[in-house]
């Protein structure tokens, strides 16, 4: 590559949406003449593309604000994401920051670079979260092996712990019609599966009058695409519609990530979740009744205000008794902004990771035993390019992670395998069948 060309770094936190957000930015400058660098090397500009989930990610954005500034200290360093449009005006004060993009700005990103002056204190573009209606169409494309394809974007829905819908506003989307072009782009590219993302993705259709079911089943029919991954839907959005087809589908992969967040109805009323813990468990018994060997990823908050012994001791033993494959455990947050700061009976901090260190020991079981209940069975890998000493990995339909001996001819390909194992790191041995 030419030596005059400019360099620009990314550095993504978070979910999978903003990964899809990235990589179409990444794409906008490559369109410029810009040279793409790891995030680990100097650039002319830094796009640090963050979360604000919990405090935690707040301060792994203002990390990495540091790190790039020391790395290079003439560089250009833009922060766009959901930090940026809850609290763009303290972004724009920490020392190396130039320019601070709210959620709709970001979608054209080099255009403010372009507008930028040097010398100047960081400028800041965020409109108001209630502003927010257009919708940025993103999907990732530096991975052959998966695509995460963004969907949706905001949320009605207003959990008293959560800062996403003041940081990308009401639920929305675009067209199925655009969805499926945008999935015929990537099958163009060569990518083999596709991970349908979004903030509330099973709300799909609330801008367009369309049903997410509708969008499955028109996705389906893209050539060239030969596996899908729902990345997380709510247990109220799962239909036996969408359950029927994933059992059915050659294409929509037995694998579901499912927020639980607490398993007493008490916690759940307390956070306005739309559902109870006996809907849950409808849920995943309909699951397991259909798809038995379907991988279920479970979300859960421990701490929450309020939560006693029992409530979390509920939220412990419906795990046990719906032995679900894996378990996302996160200590309760506050958030400012949120309702649920203001609620009383603060959990303590050594409770909650009492709390969180219970249910993991509970997850790393769970995972286990889902791993040995597929020994001997016969899948497909999608096997991927990253490379550990002599070995390559992949997933399974069922989302098993397995491990073989290092073959560049099998990156980015489909493979039947016999699972014959679980290896010393706790992955699966298999052979090619």
């Amino acid at each position: 590559m030419s030596s005059n060309k400019k360099r620009v770094a990314f550095h993504t936190l978070g979910c999978k949406l903003n990964f899809s957000e990235t990589s179409t930015m990444a794409r906008q400058f490559a369109e410029l003449g810009y040279e793409r660098v790891p995030s680990s090397a100097p650039a002319d500009v830094y796009v640090i593309n963050t979360c604000s989930v919990t405090e935690h990610a707040d301060k792994k954005s203002r990390q990495a604000i540091s790190k790039f500034k020391k790395l290079s200290p003439n560089a250009f360093i833009a922060v766009v994401g959901c930090y940026a449009q809850l609290k763009p005006n303290e972004l724009a004060e920490l020392e190396g920051v130039d320019l601070v993009l709210g959620t709709s700005e970001k979608a054209n990103i080099p255009s403010y670079i372009g507008k930028h002056r040097p010398n100047v204190k960081a400028k800041v573009y965020s409109c108001e979260v209630d502003m927010l209606n257009d919708f940025f169409p993103a999907y990732s494309s530096a991975d052959r092996t998966r695509s995460f394809l963004k969907v949706q974007d905001g949320c009605d829905y207003r959990c008293t712990y959560c800062t996403i819908p003041l940081a990308r506003g009401k639920s929305r989307n675009i067209p199925i019609k655009q969805v499926v072009e945008q999935a015929n782009e990537i099958a163009k590219l060569g990518v083999k599966e596709i991970v349908l993302t979004g903030v509330n993705t099973g709300d799909f259709g609330r801008t367009t009058g369309e049903k997410f079911i509708d969008l499955l089943t028109a996705l389906e029919q893209v050539k060239g695409v030969e596996r899908y991954r729902i990345s997380s839907i709510e247990p109220n959005l799962i239909t036996d519609e969408i359950i029927n087809l994933t059992a059915r589908s050659g294409k929509f992969l037995p694998h579901f990530h499912i927020p639980l967040q607490a398993g007493s109805n008490r916690i759940l009323a307390l956070m306005k979740r739309r559902y109870t813990r006996e809907k849950f468990a409808d849920r995943i018994l309909k699951i397991k009744e259909l798809i038995p060997s379907a991988f279920i990823g479970v979300d859960i908050i421990v701490g929450f205000p309020g939560e006693t012994d029992y409530d979390f001791l509920q939220s412990y033993t419906l795990m046990e008794e719906l032995a679900p494959s894996f378990l996302h455990v996160f200590p309760y947050s506050e958030r400012p902004g949120t309702p649920a700061i203001e609620l009383p009976d603060k959990v303590k901090s050594v409770v909650k990771t009492e709390r969180a260190a219970k249910l993991n020991q509970l997850s790393v079981h769970l995972h286990h035993n889902f791993n040995v209940s597929n020994v001997g069975a016969t899948d497909e890998v999608l096997f991927e390019s990253a490379r550990k000493k002599e070995l390559m990995y992949g997933f399974s339909r069922n989302y098993v992670k397995v491990e073989y001996p290092y073959s560049k001819e099998l990156i980015g390909q489909i493979v039947r395998v016999k699972m014959t194992g679980i290896s010393a790191s706790g992955n699966m041995n298999v052979e090619i069948v």
